[in-house]
Parts: C-alpha cells; sequence; structure tokens
C-alpha cells in the first residue's frame, strides 16, 4: 500500500502538496475516483478518492478517518549529536522513525564536529520513513541546540545519558519503566566529556550502558531506540 502525507485538511477534503502530488498523478498515474490512502502526521489515517487529479495541488476527498491511529502509551524523545558524516544521521532518522520515536533534538557537543544540519533535508528523511511505516505520527525534529541548554530544559519523564567515562553503570534494561515517557541523549564521535557527564546528572539525566562494545553515535542511538520500544512492548 502506498501512503501519502498531507495535513492540508478541512471541510472533508485534503491538498496533497507538490511532491506528493506530482507521485500520484504522474508517476503513479491515478486519476478522478481512484482510492487514496494518507496521514496527517499528527495521529490521523485517511481513506479518500481523488476529486481533482491536479499534479501541483492534488484534491482529495476524504471517505473515512482513524484518529490516534498506532498511538502508543509513551513517548521518545531522543537527543542526539549530528555525526560529522550527516548520512549516518539520517540513516538514524529512518531507522528511529519505523521503530518509533516522538521527538528528536540535534545536540551540539564539546566534542562534536559537525555544528549545521538542514532541517528541510532532514524532515524529508522522517517524512519518507514515515509513510515507509505506515505510521501516523511525524516525528518532531527540534533545532539543533547546544549541550548545555537542552539539559537545563523541564522534562517530566526519565531521562538517561550513555557514555564511556565509567565502567560502573546500569544496563538500559534494567531501568527503563515501560509506559513512562523517556529522554536519552546519544554523544558524539568522542562521547560527551566528564564535564558534560556531571553537568546532565547534576539536571536530573541517568548514567547508563548500551553494552560493553564501542558503539558508532548512529548505532548506540538505534539501540537505545529499540530498547525503549522493546521493554514496552514486553511489558
Amino acid at each position: 500500500m502506498n501512503l501519502f502525507y498531507s495535513d492540508n485538511i478541512s471541510q472533508g477534503y485534503c491538498v496533497f502538496p507538490e511532491i506528493e502530488s506530482r507521485h500520484l498523478i504522474k508517476v503513479m498515474r491515478k486519476t478522478t475516483g481512484d482510492q487514496v490512502f494518507f496521514v496527517d502526521g499528527k495521529g490521523g489515517y485517511y481513506e479518500g478518492v481523488i476529486h481533482d487529479p491536479h499534479p501541483k495541488r492534488c484534491l482529495i476527498q476524504i471517505t473515512n478517518k482513524k484518529t490516534d491511529y498506532g498511538k502508543k502509551n509513551y513517548s521518545l524523545h531522543m537527543a542526539v549529536a549530528p555525526t560529522k558524516n550527516i548520512d549516518r544521521f539520517e540513516w538514524f532518522l529512518e531507522k528511529a522513525t519505523e521503530i518509533g520515536v516522538d521527538r528528536i533534538s540535534p545536540v551540539l557537543s564539546f566534542h562534536s564536529e559537525r555544528k549545521q544540519i538542514k532541517p528541510d533535508r532532514l524532515n524529508r528523511v522522517l517524512t519518507a520513513a514515515m509513510k515507509q511505516s505506515l505510521k501516523a505520527y511525524h516525528p518532531v525534529l527540534e533545532e539543533l541546540t547546544s549541550f548545555k541548554e537542552f539539559i537545563s530544559r523541564d522534562f517530566t519523564g526519565q531521562k538517561y545519558i550513555p557514555h564511556c567515562n565509567s565502567t560502573d553503570l546500569v544496563s538500559i534494561s534494567s531501568v527503563l519503566k515501560p509506559g513512562t515517557d523517556a529522554l536519552i541523549m546519544i554523544g558524539p564521535e568522542g562521547d560527551f566529556s566528564l564535564e558534560e557527564v556531571e553537568m546532565a546528572e547534576k539536571n536530573g539525566f541517568i548514567g547508563i550502558s548500551l553494552g560493553k562494545s564501542r558503539l558508532r553515535t548512529e548505532t548506540a542511538a538505534i539501540i537505545a531506540t529499540h530498547s525503549v520500544y522493546f521493554v514496552n512492548h514486553e511489558a
């Protein structure tokens, strides 16, 4: 099934953006009356039929709607230092969306080598992954934020910071609580500095281990994402 994405919805109709309209009309060669499935990125799952097959602003008449489609009883917020090779960070975004992530905060850490990102491009990766995995919720991508600013924000839930500055850390699976919101910070190549870890712990973060192997940033982020998924779906 091909799933499309648009949040331009009003009075029983939806207007697809140009990129979705072009694919539907020019590539798939759909026309008036053909059935379409789409999501609004906010939990709405829709069925509809093409009312006006315009290749730049296709108009869809909605025939059925499901709300809170695939809604979880917890949320996952991943704060990750973007990798020097942006392809690796995009890979994380894609896979984390498929597994289940709600919010992503790129964080600028002391050892960060990448200090700029392109939000439009990254959001396109998230959109494509959302549609491919048949999800109705679009992960929120926040602006690139400094480590110090980020850890000072309020967060009601569990806060964790995996790092390699200590050998006396509890495993992530032993402290995660199902059905509870979680925020996990993943450091850059070179890990968080000792000072950053101490700052985070003073702000309520718990130091945890993701295993004995030395992991790349994007690998650690995926392990953390899947650990939250596993704990919640095995409970």
